[in-house]
């Protein structure tokens, strides 16, 4: 799995790591202050939650559908639930529907509990 992370640029650029775990496959984004927006509270950028949310789709999407390619969203909406700390931030991520044209994908962030997310996404797909 991190052999795909590595093939998409931005994913590596944020250090993006994939781990299995006993829940299933998480992807984990370290901290880095260079990630912080706004250093007033200080919280993760809202853009960098954003696009590791997206990432984490297309990590599942490709892991379950076997392409070569990398899926390119379609839609992707992100509600922000609560402020992302100084702290690494881990995500998963749902395939409601896996097709060979078009994919529907849920994603979670989250920090210090699973029950307790910072962001949540829903994306569409397309795969190929």
């Amino acid at each position: 799995m991190n052999r795909l992370v590595a093939a998409i640029p931005y994913a590596r650029l944020l250090g993006i790591d994939v781990e299995e775990t006993r829940t299933g496959t998480e992807c984990l984004l370290p901290f880095r202050p260079d990630l912080i927006g706004n250093t007033g509270l200080p919280a993760i950028h809202g853009g960098v939650i954003g696009s590791f949310l997206e990432m984490t789709a297309i990590v599942r999407l490709l892991a379950e559908s076997g392409l070569a390619n990398v899926p390119r969203p379609i839609t992707f909406t992100i509600d922000y639930l609560r402020s992302a700390g100084p702290r690494e931030t881990r995500a998963c991520a749902e395939i409601f529907k896996l097709g060979r044209r078009i994919s529907h994908v849920r994603a979670i962030a989250w920090q210090d509990a699973r029950e307790r997310p910072v962001a949540a996404a829903n994306g569409k797909f397309l795969m190929g």
